[in-house]
């Protein structure tokens, strides 16, 4: 779930992110939906860099189980969407309301429209059951920053995302629930350039 979140932090914000110790075996899943998007990859043997290869494209996508498209791995490939030309559709299978983050985002300029109808090929679980389980994403939009408040750990690290390509600053509330999930992210982010300040 880290390297996923570096992988689009890196694509969204045009620059190159190389990733050591992770698994192609693993990731193949997301990699695929990269290359739909239009992103960029190298493979090594025991590291992956990732590169913004623009314009993105708009996707239609699907959370799944293991070994497909994972639900923790939605919220962060939400924002690079907002950058990406045209329309794009999530499905979301696993949760039934990994959507609250959208309406921060939209918030910041992106335009995220939640739906409680099945998007994806097959009608799943939350079928009819008035769920915010889909969604249409539409781009590309500009972000501006905002004050946004951490609603989970990985709409949490979406926020983070959001704010590093967003115009102007941003303040993230609630950062424990991310601190929870990733270590020294705001050190890390710092060593790769972020402009970024805990306040205590």
């Amino acid at each position: 779930n880290e390297a996923i979140s570096f992988a689009v932090l890196g694509m969204a914000t045009n620059g190159r992110i190389r990733l050591e110790g992770v698994s192609q075996d693993h990731l193949i899943t997301f990699l695929n939906v990269v290359r739909k998007i239009g992103g960029g990859f190298e493979v090594e043997p025991n590291a992956i860099t990732f590169f913004a290869q623009r314009p993105f494209t708009g996707i239609e996508l699907e959370t799944d189980t293991h070994p497909g498209f994972m639900t923790d791995w939605q919220q962060p490939t939400v924002v690079l969407l907002t950058q990406a030309d045209g329309a794009s559709i999530i499905h979301e299978t696993i949760y039934e309301d990994r959507f609250g983050y959208a309406q921060d985002l939209n918030d910041m300029g992106a335009r995220i429209v939640p739906l409680t109808k099945c998007l994806g090929e097959l009608e799943c679980r939350f079928s009819k059951k008035g769920h915010y389980h889909s969604a249409i994403v539409h781009g590309p939009t500009p972000l501006k920053g905002g004050t946004l408040k951490v609603r989970d750990l990985r709409s949490g690290m979406a926020h983070v995302i959001a704010a590093l390509i967003a115009e102007g600053e941003s303040v993230i509330e609630g950062v424990e629930e991310i601190d929870r999930g990733y270590h020294d992210l705001d050190g890390r982010l710092k060593a790769l350039g972020a402009n970024i300040t805990r306040i205590s």
